[in-house]
């Protein structure tokens, strides 16, 4: 009898050997349906890693495995008539830069961040040059040669979560970051138009989700997913805290659905309708009427044996998954993924 998730076949040169912990079901689901059958699945031989999904015509997903037990990534590559953009570039392991000249033969490769955590920017040296949002700047200027030591075992010197070869993720060099303000747009040629929208949420200030005006897509990085979404803290006063600002994006975002059809997250389940717009943000707004009542469950969980006890709450998004966050004292800063993966 089955008493545990069972690793998906998918055609990734890389395997699984352990997670942090279990998916949530639909989730498990809806991925091993997709890895196992989806018949727009490819992988390319300049990036044996990486399984190439066809979305829309000019629209391919990029699921890359999680180097860590954390759970495996998309990167979302939209081709316009010019150019193409690429949302996020994970770990870096493979030529990712290969197989987007593949893809999107002979276009300019623009290259942007939603955040600066480990699985979705120590890609970013693959490329010349990468586009943030302005405040993420800093965090992601602390990449280094020695942010992917933390995936080897100090004893075994091996990767107890993902079976690859340690030569296939890059070597660390310096590359062109350029910041960018809120609502920022690249053009992709004849009109063809992605802006950044600054989220705050998960990933802190600098985080950003991306809108396809063309498609009517949002990729709106970690801020929301089929499992669960950690969308920061709340401290006090409200309107300083990081949910409360996230909760402002959606807002916003939930006035402009006229522009959204469809949102891409970066974990799992995408091609959502937009209705799981209004949905966040009542959840959103019942926490921040109490944060300290409104909630369904709590996760209490240690890092380490004797580590400080980590308390999260946890609010169901109706029709959805759950939207998790913190109670801190005051406002904290986010801690680079980059310096945080030097202590892992």
């Amino acid at each position: 009898m089955l008493r545990e998730m069972t690793l998906i076949q998918g055609l990734s040169k890389a395997k699984r050997l352990s997670w942090f912990g279990p998916q949530n079901l639909v989730s498990y689901t809806y991925m091993k349906r997709l890895r196992e059958h989806d018949d727009t699945r490819r992988v390319y031989d300049c990036d044996p890693y990486v399984e190439v999904y066809q979305f829309r015509g000019n629209l391919y997903g990029l699921f890359v495995p999680n180097c860590d037990g954390a759970g495996d990534v998309w990167q979302w590559l939209t081709i316009g008539p010019e150019k193409c953009l690429l949302v996020d570039t994970g770990f870096g392991l493979g030529d990712t830069k290969a197989l987007v000249e593949t893809l999107a033969p002979g276009k300019e490769i623009i290259v942007v961040n939603t955040h600066d955590h480990y699985d979705h920017a120590f890609g970013n040296c693959r490329f010349d040059r990468v586009y943030c949002h302005e405040s993420l700047v800093p965090l992601v200027k602390e990449q280094n040669p020695h942010m992917w030591d933390y995936l080897w075992d100090k004893e075994t010197k091996q990767n107890k979560w993902l079976e690859f070869d340690k030569a296939d993720l890059p070597k660390f060099r310096p590359y062109e970051l350029i910041g960018v303000p809120d609502g920022y747009t690249w053009d992709l040629g004849d009109g063809y138009e992605i802006e950044l929208i600054n989220s705050n949420g998960h990933g802190g200030a600098g985080a950003a989700m991306y809108l396809d005006k063309h498609n009517k897509i949002l990729y709106p990085g970690d801020n929301i997913c089929a499992d669960i979404s950690g969308c920061g803290s709340v401290s006090y006063p409200l309107e300083e805290c990081s949910l409360y600002k996230y909760r402002e994006c959606v807002r916003k975002l939930v006035n402009r659905m006229d522009e959204i059809d469809w949102v891409f997250p970066m974990h799992f389940m995408c091609d959502l309708e937009n209705r799981i717009l209004p949905a966040v943000l009542e959840a959103l707004d019942a926490i921040l009427e109490d944060p300290e009542h409104n909630y369904d469950y709590k996760i209490e969980q240690r890092h380490s044996t004797n580590g400080p006890l980590r308390v999260r709450y946890c609010k169901y998004i109706k029709g959805f998954s759950i939207l998790c966050y913190s109670i801190t004292d005051s406002a904290t800063e986010p801690t680079p993924a980059a310096i945080a993966a030097l202590t892992k």
